[in-house]
């Protein structure tokens, strides 16, 4: 079953999501490697066409525009393989149809962290971000190899992140007080964020969405990490400004939990250190703050980001 061509993404996701047009060839794909697809479900979240076969795989379908991810998760999942505490997928199976890219993956248990978060306790909560804290620091450690070679590098990204940073947040509707604070935040940028460092391997992407819990007779603790498609290397602290502001959302004992499994020592975390997490959060490929920082009117509680910065990464 030959897979269509699409000019852009738009078209793509409208494809994706008509059940009658996409689900056959994923279907398909499967049949060709003699696969089970007993309880096909197709995932509407992400980007990409993922399909769930069974209880046991997941069918991962890069459209060609989009063929930088599927490079950027295979990559990591090879290079992590073995290396962390928690459970990520293990590729089976890996191909391509008509130029689109596409990997077999484990299917990782838990419950998904978007839903289950909601329902935690403080505890519950301050021990998950204490074990991703653990789990960042473990995937960073691993070497890089392959990964070096992904676009964008480190520096490239920060300079073009920094340019564009004013014109983006001012299209998101961050308030002016803020816009008018930016040069500020943007010239320390330049000095506190290191543009050649150290490269470790940076997910951008350690949010509910990506994280299973396993919730049990013990309580809860964080069980597998998925969804690696936008992988790259850079300076580590990058991966903190998910759960910083989707998790921890300003609460003192929960930003602790979180220093404290990744490895910083209360003496890490000064005004220096927050000033580059504070740029960081603005400069992140993916920022919107004002919809990702999850402290309940935050826009009225700070009136420069230097008070920002110590709402989000509030001491005890």
């Amino acid at each position: 079953m030959k897979l269509p061509t699409f000019n852009d993404y738009e078209s793509f996701d409208a494809w994706r999501l008509d059940t009658a047009r996409s689900l056959p060839a994923a279907l398909d794909i499967a049949r060709s490697h003699g696969l089970s697809s007993s309880a096909p479900h197709i995932f509407v979240t992400g980007s990409n066409f993922v399909v769930g076969l069974d209880h046991r795989l997941i069918l991962k379908i890069f459209p060609p525009l989009l063929r930088r991810q599927f490079v950027s998760e295979r990559a990591a999942l090879s290079a992590l393989r073995g290396r962390l505490t928690v459970t990520i997928p293990e590729i089976v199976v890996e191909g391509e149809r008509d130029g689109w890219p596409y990997l077999v993956i484990t299917r990782v248990p838990g419950a998904l962290g978007k839903e289950a978060w909601p329902q935690l306790t403080e505890a519950q909560k301050e021990r998950v971000l204490f074990e991703l804290g653990t789990v960042i620091a473990e995937v960073q450690r691993a070497p890089v190899g392959a990964l070096a070679e992904i676009e964008p590098r480190w520096d490239v990204l920060m300079q073009g992140q920094i340019a564009g940073c004013r014109a983006r947040h001012a299209r998101l509707g961050l308030a002016q007080k803020f816009l008018d604070d930016l040069d500020n935040l943007l010239r320390d940028a330049a000095v506190l964020i290191p543009m050649q460092p150290p490269a470790v391997i940076l997910t951008g992407e350690y949010v509910p969405e990506n994280l299973l819990l396993d919730i049990g007779g013990e309580g809860c603790r964080l069980g597998g990490v998925i969804d690696f498609g936008d992988v790259m290397t850079g300076w580590r602290e990058y991966d903190l400004m998910g759960p910083s502001a989707f998790m921890a959302a300003g609460r003192p004992r929960r930003v602790r939990s979180l220093f404290d499994g990744y490895g910083y020592s209360r003496t890490d975390i000064n005004f220096e250190m927050k000033r580059r997490l504070m740029a960081l959060l603005m400069l992140h490929r993916f920022s919107d703050p004002i919809r990702h920082v999850c402290i309940e009117n935050w826009q009225d509680k700070a009136d420069d980001f230097v008070q920002l910065q110590e709402l989000i990464w509030a001491d005890e």
